[in-house]
């Protein structure tokens, strides 16, 4: 089995090194060309693709049986349109080359924080630009019916060089301190995306977020102290929140999760 991983950032990386260690072929693309010889270094079949000009693209990194979209969609940064042409740009590349399986990284932004609990059951409503350009990418792969598409959702992620801690350190008045939170660590990122592929567990939708949801002033304060950080102060709100669940990730995968969130 080949799996090409388009862009091999924080999570892409990790997925594919951790892959590699599993005797998967992969390929793995990049947008700099400084990263080309630590991919190739990790065992990795580096790529230089950038959809977002107008170079000529490898069509090679397309030669696979399951194509990892995971690029992020950086809307506040004004870049969403760019990011919705970038999928639709990928679609007839994914036809022409045969690729029966992709597999999307999504966020839990599609859900926006409407004061509830939501699963994979539950239509998605997102209340920000970032959460409609990914339900809008979601849609226009599910669409397709040349391929199957697979969606895993991420919540807030953390881990090596996201130190939680310091989000947050000495900052005062933060707003929705008893807000829950939706985060999901590193490891469980990938040990979940390994799963979907050991199982061959393709045409579904994941919500991949820790089943511990402390309060945002639990969490963010307990992980500023374990830093030796200074302590934030949140105010004692609760508005515009959510709780991400999932039904997918038990019944499907049996997966249980390796880092559940201390408050």
């Amino acid at each position: 089995m080949t799996v090409s991983i388009l862009g091999c950032g924080w999570y892409g990386l990790e997925l594919a090194k951790a892959l590699v260690n599993k005797w998967v072929k992969v390929k793995g693309s990049t947008t700099s060309t400084d990263k080309l010889e630590l991919l190739s270094e990790q065992g990795i079949e580096p790529y230089l693709i950038n959809l977002s000009i107008e170079d000529p693209i490898d069509t090679a990194f397309f030669d696979c049986d399951v194509l990892w979209i995971s690029i992020p969609p950086r809307a506040r940064f004004g870049n969403g349109g760019l990011y919705l042409q970038n999928i639709k740009q990928l679609i007839p590349l994914i036809i022409a080359n045969h690729i029966r399986q992709v597999v999307l990284i999504s966020s839990t932004a599609v859900y926006g924080d409407h004061n509830t609990e939501v699963t994979e059951l539950d239509t998605p409503d997102p209340d920000t630009e970032s959460g409609q350009i990914l339900l809008a990418a979601e849609q226009l792969l599910k669409a397709q019916n040349d391929f199957t598409t697979t969606i895993i959702r991420l919540g807030g992620l953390i881990g090596p060089g996201r130190d939680p801690g310091r989000f947050f350190a000495g900052k005062t008045d933060i707003p929705n301190g008893e807000a829950p939170v939706n985060l999901i660590h590193l490891d469980d990122c990938i040990a979940l995306s390994c799963a979907v592929l050991d199982n061959q567990a393709f045409g579904h939708t994941f919500n991949a977020v820790s089943p511990s949801h402390p309060t945002k002033a639990e969490f963010y304060t307990a992980a500023t102290i374990a830093s030796d950080l200074e302590e934030p102060q949140f105010i004692e709100e609760k508005t515009n929140w959510k709780i991400v669940s999932t039904v997918n990730i038990g019944e499907i995968l049996g997966y249980t999760y390796k880092n559940t969130l201390s408050s």
